[in-house]
């Protein structure tokens, strides 16, 4: 079942079980879904999906970070609340080691005649990581990935 679907019948659930933020949660990502198909004017595959619901993750990160900095925990403490609900509908996020071994891999195609790449090609190289990636249908943090290659590139 997509996740737009899923989304539909939690809304129900929500509704019937009473639970007021889950239902405004779900109701505000099923609006950005929406939106989306909207403006592309054609239904959503399950990719574009998982891409919308990262960048509203994304943004509750960084919600959270901004109300940590206010010092309002309780808003921070909503907005984490959020996060859990909407990872539930994304594939499970690459481990450390997965993206460590991933970057390597890339890392030994980018190598040529012995050189391997060096802290110069961050672009390169994280362009490339995030190609391999997506191509294995792995979902991963973005900051995660940046940092790993840099530690990479600076060996």
């Amino acid at each position: 079942m997509s996740i737009s679907k899923t989304i539909d019948a939690d809304i129900i659930a929500a509704m019937k079980a009473k639970q007021e933020h889950r239902l405004t949660t779900l109701r505000m990502v099923k609006s950005a879904l929406k939106s989306k198909a909207i403006d592309k004017r054609a239904d959503l595959t399950d990719q574009e999906e998982i891409q919308i619901l990262s960048t509203l993750i994304k943004q509750r990160k960084e919600s959270v970070d901004s109300f940590l900095k206010g010092n309002r925990p309780e808003l921070a403490e909503k907005e984490r609340a959020e996060i859990a609900m909407i990872e539930t509908y994304l594939p499970k996020a690459a481990g450390e080691d997965e993206i460590r071994t991933t970057v390597q891999q890339v890392f030994k195609q980018l190598t040529v005649d012995g050189k391997r790449p060096g802290p110069k090609d961050m672009g390169t190289a994280m362009k490339v990581v995030r190609q391999h990636l997506l191509a294995n249908g792995i979902r991963a943090d973005g900051q995660l990935v940046s940092d790993i290659v840099k530690s990479e590139l600076a060996k």
